[in-house]
């Protein structure tokens, strides 16, 4: 049995991979990587009745890995490139290969992977951790899922710049519902939801707009999304109007946000 555990800058998830296959998965959150990386890995074995006699080895990766510098209990502990780990963990989830996987956690990353190998592409810094800084000074909550509660409710027109306020006409594809300017308008009268709505369609457009351009780049029709904001279901639908637009398709394998972890410990140290 294998031990995959990704530390993120806020999250850390574990996984075991037995034969080939994932198994088991979790979730685990602390205040440094050291303690993130043996605190996922104790409530893994724990919660699973896992022998610790049954790892073979344990294999990191992510922003805290670096901060790991001897073995986790004795265990062999090998790091794994993150670049390396999502491309491995895209192709596995979804099954395919020569594909662009497009990882949104704090910030975004875009990996091309397949069979010339795994590059990174390019990415941004907008991502989840965008959406919570600007929460904090924005709205009444920086908790995840009370702005999500908030933007269900939001208008876009209170906020942003809409090519119709602009212009009678249309622009090349674009019709008078597509952005112009994200926060260009503001007017008085928008609410919290308003604003945690335009903070979120923001980001996501963002993030879309550089998968499409990655997409076409490559000559491929299709995106592959993982990490934690491949969740974000209002996130869903802006990337499913970037889909309709730009004609890329954006696909959710199952267990996405698992997929750096996966592909770790799936790689071949």
């Amino acid at each position: 049995m294998i031990i995959g555990i990704d530390i993120g800058s806020t999250t850390t998830k574990a996984v075991s991979i037995e034969d080939g296959k994932l198994t088991r998965k979790i979730k685990a959150r602390a205040s440094d990587a050291v303690t993130a990386a043996t605190g996922a890995f104790g409530k893994i074995v724990l919660e699973n009745g896992i022998k610790i006699d049954a790892v073979e080895r344990i294999e990191i990766t992510g922003a805290g890995a670096s901060k790991i510098n001897n073995d986790i209990f004795g265990i062999p502990t090998y790091r794994v490139n993150e670049i390396e780990a999502i491309g491995i963990g895209g192709m596995f989830l979804s099954g395919m290969s020569n594909i662009i996987i497009t990882n949104i956690g704090t910030g975004t990353v875009i990996i091309e992977a397949g069979e010339r190998g795994i590059f990174h592409f390019g990415g941004s810094g907008v991502g989840g951790g965008t959406i919570l800084g600007l929460a904090k000074k924005l709205l009444p909550t920086a908790e995840l899922g009370g702005i999500m509660e908030l933007a269900q409710a939001g208008n876009l027109k209170q906020v942003d710049l809409l090519l119709g306020d602009i212009t009678d006409t249309g622009l090349s594809f674009l019709n008078g519902e597509s952005t112009a300017s994200n926060f260009g308008k503001m007017l008085d009268t928008a609410g919290s939801g308003d604003i945690a709505l335009a903070i979120i369609n923001m980001v996501y457009q963002v993030i879309g707009v550089l998968s499409v351009f990655a997409a076409r780049a490559r000559n491929t029709g299709r995106v592959i999304v993982t990490g934690n904001g491949s969740k974000n279901q209002i996130g869903q639908k802006v990337l499913a109007d970037i889909s309709a637009m730009y004609g890329i398709e954006f696909i959710y394998p199952e267990f996405a946000e698992y997929t750096t972890a996966i592909g770790a410990g799936l790689s071949s140290n």
